[in-house]
């Protein structure tokens, strides 16, 4: 028996079924935690298949493949002093599992299922996987481990059980994505569970982007006390090395590394510069493109795509028609030259021109209408996409999620893209965003320091400029108010009856109610972006298109 311990963590950005690809990133951790004298060294959830794999599952050879890989780390160890922790699939009597191993001196020592299966907005494990028994602690080098796999701890049935089966630590693998505030969201959950059971808890997390999703890392370790031991990085990889030792009354931390947790400012930017980076990395393209109009919004998408992927792999491109002022003009010029992106002006004026000159016939002795408007967006989004395939360039697309509630975008114009950064932050967020980022520069993103959006953007009053004079709150109501009402409707599910308990007035809440129901048809079709909030449209709130509900509480 021993007295003292040194666990590593990988935090890694595995990719989504790329098995080789993170069986060779988890070689190279082996190699790192000879290195650091280690005694175990632990992955995050299903780090070989990537988190998460969804309908990769019913595929008998990615199961076999990803099965295959597991056991080769297996043999790997052989070659090593420390024990491996390798949370991956698993498969028995034709059952799959969510399972961790335990393997060392080259063969699986044991095996231990998940026991709690997320079933909700974001994964639907009980889709794919059977749930295992309440585990047992596995032993290395004498001492007893629990090892809860993420779900696990979000409620009290297994540490305790282990606790009870005698763990004396406990180690939990996580795919935990980001969401605002998660980050103390865990730590109560994670105290919660030490106070329990009197022992000490190590919780690493992945961190990447896989589509909507970002996990943010940012793993961590309470003693036993229920004090913070250590933390590592927050939106980067990090290789932590953690040292315990034995008294009589448990382990105790002993050393390792506590980096600040990010701010609620900073998380938020971090999270759309990572889900940018990944998407566009994963999925094999290197530049992107977008239509910068002079708006906050197209700025702010343009800024997180430079501190994504270098200035050098940005395209910003205006399209100004008739309505386009010299303001919009001015601002989309001086913001290209800030970010240092390559800036192109296409005008739109006889596209635009022609297609109404051939649209006469049919509309004449109608008044002109969103339908004249509408051929400008959609024009930008024709011309957008022609640069996209023919240079090999992402499209971006940039309407915020106030906007995409109230479907005030052109579902085949400006709703064009592969991706949008900003999908999930309202108007307000978009704002504040902009002002701390000229503010403020994370040390992983590649653009410069200082004001990158001009004030004059931030400045400006929004405007589509589809019309002679147009402005948003012709439309809308202001934006502060628009978004506590989509606040109080979309992330709080409140009643119409509830927000206007809060002074809202009726009748504009129920205008806004209508709104968001019918644009669910726009939103489903619009591009991927990533997840800030619990309700994000896409995966955190999947409401029918065809609906006729609608809340007439008083």
């Amino acid at each position: 028996m021993i007295d003292k311990l040194r666990i590593t963590l990988a935090q890694l950005n595995p990719s989504v079924g790329a098995i080789q690809e993170n069986l060779d990133m988890a070689l190279e951790m082996f190699e790192k935690a000879q290195k650091a004298n280690a005694d175990i060294l632990m992955f995050s959830e299903l780090f070989l298949t990537g988190y998460f794999p969804d309908d990769l599952l019913f595929k008998p050879q990615f199961i076999a493949d990803a099965i295959a890989g597991a056991e080769q780390l297996a043999k790997a160890t052989r070659n090593y002093d420390f024990a491996l922790l390798l949370p991956t699939i698993w498969q028995k009597k034709n059952r799959l599992y969510n399972a961790i191993i335990h393997a060392a001196n080259g063969e699986i020592k044991d095996v231990r299922f998940k026991y709690e299966l997320p079933n909700n907005d974001v994964f639907y494990e009980k889709r794919y996987f059977v749930a295992g028994k309440l585990p047992k602690p596995v032993t290395i080098k004498g001492v007893k481990i629990g090892l809860p796999i993420c779900e696990d701890i979000w409620h009290t049935p297994v540490c305790k059980a282990l606790a009870k089966k005698g763990a004396e630590l406990l180690l939990c693998p996580n795919g935990s994505p980001y969401w605002k505030n998660k980050h103390y969201q865990r730590r109560e959950l994670v105290r919660s569970r030490v106070k329990e059971t009197g022992l000490p808890m190590l919780y690493l997390n992945q961190v990447g982007g896989q589509d909507e999703l970002v996990f943010d890392g940012a793993s961590f370790g309470y003693n036993a006390k229920g004090e913070l031991a250590f933390e590592g990085e927050s939106f980067k990889e990090d290789f932590i090395i953690t040292d315990w030792k034995r008294f009589k009354d448990g382990w105790h931390f002993e050393k390792g590394r506590n980096v600040a947790l990010v701010s609620t400012d900073e998380a938020p930017w971090r999270a759309c510069v990572l889900g940018l980076r990944d998407y566009i990395r994963k999925n094999g393209f290197q530049r992107v493109v977008l239509g910068l109009s002079g708006g906050i919004d197209s700025a702010i998408v343009a800024a997180i795509a430079v501190d994504a992927l270098g200035a050098e792999n940005v395209h910003c491109i205006m399209l100004p028609y008739k309505y386009t002022s010299d303001e919009s003009l001015k601002g989309a010029k001086h913001c290209a030259n800030n970010l240092g992106v390559r800036y192109d002006v296409i005008a739109i004026n006889q596209p635009v021109e022609k297609s109404l000159q051939e649209l006469n016939p049919i509309f004449e002795g109608l008044e002109p209408d969103v339908s004249e408007e509408n051929i400008q967006s959609r024009m930008r989004g024709l011309i957008l996409m022609a640069i996209s395939n023919k240079l090999g360039s992402m499209l971006l697309t940039t309407g915020n999620k106030s906007e995409m509630a109230v479907g005030y975008a052109t579902i085949y114009g400006d709703m064009n893209g592969g991706f949008n950064p900003v999908k999930d932050l309202s108007k307000m967020q978009v704002y504040h965003l902009a002002n701390w980022r000229n503010e403020n520069k994370p040390d992983d993103c590649y653009g410069k320091s200082g004001e990158i959006i001009p004030l004059s953007i931030i400045n400006k009053a929004p405007s589509a400029e589809l019309a002679e004079g147009q402005l948003d709150q012709d439309s809308l109501p202001p934006y502060p108010v628009l978004d506590a009402i989509l606040e109080a409707l979309v992330e709080k599910e409140m009643s119409v009856a509830q927000i206007v308990a809060l002074g809202f007035d009726r009748a504009l809440v129920k205008r806004i109610e209508k709104m968001l129901y019918l644009a669910e048809y726009k939103r489903q079709q619009s591009a991927l972006g990533v997840k800030l909030t619990k309700k994000a449209f896409g995966m955190g709130r999947k409401y029918p298109i065809t609906n006729g509900y609608r809340d007439e509480s008083i």
